[in-house]
């Protein structure tokens, strides 16, 4: 079974820079989204033999996030259901018959960390929907969580161990998300690897450069590691600040 996430930075305009040629070479079982930036009705996008989930930020042209499926889910759950101010469209919950599928785009701390407690405080309430979904059925999690994780996952570690998304808290609460029971399944079957990043700025020609940050996952259930196969990001495919990252299961 093959999952893809993508943080496609607004999918009207990655759709003018090969979304659907990328999406019909996947051929994937389920195909995350984040970052739409759009609100219902400004797209008709569409595929034959999947349907759709959609989760729209209120404000225009921000976040969002959306699921593409071959499988028919059980039960689709929209947000965070104890965020009190869930209105960003940042989180999108498919019940499957033998697992939960869950795709996310974490807040960013933004510059200044002006928004860096408010992250606090969405990490925990996430972190707990987590275990109570893993409590009843393993789960698969991807997206944007805007956080390299340790250094090996950042071009230059000792320049950035202030900002947005590599500050000691912010990794803490992820490392606090792995020892909760989740596995990030690129680093279980590359340990080592590095140079490997998922978000490139768009200044300093630093995509040319792989001057990079892994920030995309895919997290699954420990108890289903034994089901991992593959575990891919794909720098080779453009259209976005990101790239598509991807997961294999048995």
């Amino acid at each position: 079974m093959k999952f893809i996430s993508w943080n496609v930075n607004g999918i009207r305009a990655c759709c003018g820079k090969g979304f659907c040629e990328a999406f019909t070479q996947f051929d994937a079982d389920f195909f995350c989204l984040q970052e739409t930036k759009m609100q219902e009705g400004q797209l008709d996008l569409s595929f034959i033999g999947y349907q759709s989930f959609w989760n729209y930020a209120e404000k225009k042209g921000y976040s969002g996030t959306a699921i593409f499926t071959r499988h028919t889910p059980l039960n689709v759950v929209y947000g965070l259901p104890d965020m009190t101010d869930d209105n960003e469209g940042r989180v999108i919950t498919l019940e499957m018959t033998d697992f939960y599928l869950v795709t996310v785009y974490t807040p960013n701390s933004q510059d200044g960390l002006r928004r860096l407690d408010y992250r606090m405080i969405w990490d925990d309430v996430f972190r707990s929907y987590l275990n109570k979904l893993d409590a009843k059925k393993p789960i698969v999690v991807c997206g944007d969580m805007n956080v390299a994780h340790q250094e090996i996952d950042i071009k230059n570690p000792s320049s950035n161990h202030h900002n947005p998304g590599f500050t000691n808290e912010e990794r803490e609460k992820f490392t606090l998300l792995l020892d909760s029971g989740f596995t990030d399944s690129f680093r279980f079957l590359h340990p080592d690897e590095k140079d490997k990043y998922s978000w490139w700025s768009y200044r300093f020609h630093a995509r040319e450069n792989n001057t990079g940050w892994r920030i995309d996952y895919f997290l699954c259930s420990n108890r289903i590691n034994n089901k991992i196969l593959s575990a891919n990001i794909h720098n080779e495919i453009f259209g976005s600040d990101h790239c598509p990252i991807e997961l294999c299961l048995k």
